[in-house]
């Protein structure tokens, strides 16, 4: 068996936008708009965030899936690549995390 990877729910999420028709929850989200799917993000993060500090590893695992499910379905509403996300984060790698926090505040 071939692992899931984030690349393949980033692929999965894109055909579903592709399609139409009622089957696809996908599609219902990302025809509720932007402002749906940024509130459907908060809702999964916050209860990450209650798995997380309950200490329940499997209640993090399914919510942490979620959050990342529907970060990536508020990026595909607003037209932003997972290759786009992944070329920040390279940028970011380049120097240590202090360092890529104080250049961004010297940036703003």
């Amino acid at each position: 068996m071939s692992r899931f990877t984030i690349h393949d729910l980033a692929s999965t999420i894109d055909a579903r936008a592709a399609s139409g028709g009622e089957g696809s929850y996908t599609r219902k989200l990302l025809d509720k708009g932007a402002e749906h799917c940024a509130k459907k993000l908060g809702e999964e993060a916050v209860e990450t965030v209650i798995a997380a500090v309950e200490n329940d590893r499997g209640h993090l695992i399914a919510e942490s899936a979620d959050l990342l499910y529907h970060l990536l379905v508020l990026l595909k509403v607003r037209g932003i690549s997972l290759a786009d996300v992944e070329a920040a984060l390279a940028q970011r790698t380049s120097m240590s995390g202090l360092e890529e926090k104080a250049a961004r505040k010297r940036d703003q």
